[in-house]
């Protein structure tokens, strides 16, 4: 049997020429699962060349019908030859499928239900559109939100932590935040291995500093009061959001996490008198690809660079950090929280605790967010944020962590946008 898999009019379309037997009923199923994107919803099978069919091939069929009526959407055949079709006749099978007389019916079929549940479609505001992309905004909280900043950020850029630094933070008493953390049995443990961290509903995923590149996560079902985060910068959202905003870039289309702050901060400078400049955001995502980079070390007095520059100095940023320009996890889902600041509309002092003093007069957007990936979570943008936040955390498959470069590409999201109107600094 032969494979093809390609994408007519965003929809994924695989092509199967020979038998359909046993065997290739093992590659079909590994085909659909290596190809379905978490933002798909219908498959096409052209079955044009597709000559033999076995009970094999029919529950495959069947299989990957009802993973897509999950998702609301169809199993599309289109072309079917007489012997394949009339094995599904004697199967009594024929009335479950949805059959087309050729590829292009098919693929039609396959937009009208995936077009009636898209964002624009499904919620009844009137989307604004900017370079092609729809960002429908919902008003949900008027309550104040400020940022906790724990810890110091120019220790951290210049090595100098010690016990005396980490802070040792409940589960329940974080929400979204991230920064440089850990989990073990105390501060010795965890001072060597401060990485990469986010916190999501008190779900802790982190990118331990042991050189193995693998990141590592801890849901509890209950806050004992027994365990805890050790952190030597952590800067956690302090309120609730105001607006729930929805953005899709179309079948086909992306955007990179520093334009989408850009657009943020667009609507909220046209709309919100009282915007500060900086914003908050949780997301839930589907990615057209991550790019990332981490500290490789754990910035702690011992490990100081020998000569005595900032670890993200350009003569140290090759021992210190991980660099991937190359996007990865495409058509994945991604669940994130991260801040913005717009230089342009904050003074030097209120971001001080936030971004690193050498750098604030570079680009007017700074941004620094965190990201978690995980697989087969299809997307569904009518659902509650916060509640599929908590369910992807605690029930999704586990892909990845990583601190996000400002271009990692985004289809399709839905934000927790929070309008920052104070930073609060714990020093400890």
């Amino acid at each position: 049997m032969e494979l093809q898999t390609e994408r007519r009019d965003g929809i994924l379309t695989i092509v199967i020429r020979g038998r359909l037997d046993g065997y290739g009923a093992g590659k079909l199923s590994d085909a659909v699962q290596a190809s379905l994107q978490d933002d798909d919803r219908s498959v096409v099978f052209d079955l044009a060349g597709l000559n033999y069919l076995s009970s094999a091939g029919i529950r495959v069929l069947i299989a990957v019908k009802k993973q897509l009526k999950e998702r609301s959407g169809i199993l599309a055949l289109a072309g079917m030859q007489d012997y394949p079709k009339s094995v599904l006749d004697m199967a009594g099978v024929t009335p479950i499928f949805s059959i087309y007389p050729g590829i292009e019916e098919a693929v039609a079929a396959c937009r009208r239900p995936q077009d009636s549940l898209s964002v624009i479609g499904e919620i009844s505001r009137t989307p604004v559109v900017r370079n092609g992309v729809a960002y429908i905004a919902e008003q949900v909280s008027t309550k104040r939100a400020s940022l906790r900043v724990a810890g110091s950020l120019d220790d951290v850029l210049h090595a100098r932590l010690t016990e005396d630094d980490i802070r040792a933070i409940p589960f329940s008493a974080i929400r979204y935040s991230l920064g440089l953390g850990a989990l073990g049995g105390g501060v010795a443990d965890a001072l060597p291995l401060l990485g990469e961290m986010i916190t999501l509903h008190g779900s802790v995923v982190w990118l331990p500093t042991d050189g193995n590149e693998t990141p590592d996560f801890f849901t509890p079902v209950k806050d004992t009061g027994e365990l805890y985060v050790y952190s030597g910068y952590n800067v956690a959202l302090d309120g609730p959001f105001h607006e729930i905003v929805t953005v899709d870039a179309g079948d086909g289309g992306s955007i990179t996490l520093s334009e989408l702050y850009r657009s943020v901060f667009d609507f909220a400078r046209e709309r919100r008198c009282d915007f500060s400049g900086i914003v908050a955001i949780a997301m839930w995502a589907v990615v057209d690809g991550v790019c990332s980079t981490g500290v490789k070390k754990s910035p702690i007095a011992a490990s100081a660079p020998a000569n005595g520059l900032a670890i993200n100095a350009e003569e140290n940023v090759r021992e210190w950090f991980a660099e991937d320009d190359e996007p990865k996890y495409r058509g994945d889902t991604m669940v994130g929280f991260g801040f913005g600041i717009d230089c342009s509309a904050c003074t030097g002092e209120q971001i001080a605790a936030l971004i690193d003093p050498a750098h604030a007069g570079g680009e007017q957007v700074q941004i620094h967010n965190h990201g978690v990936v995980f697989r087969g979570v299809p997307w569904d943008a009518t659902l509650d944020l916060s509640r599929q936040i908590e369910k992807i955390v605690s029930d999704g498959e586990f892909v990845d962590m990583r601190h996000l470069k400002d271009s990692t590409g985004i289809r399709r999201a839905k934000l927790g946008v929070a309008y920052i109107s104070g930073i609060d600094v714990e020093l400890y």
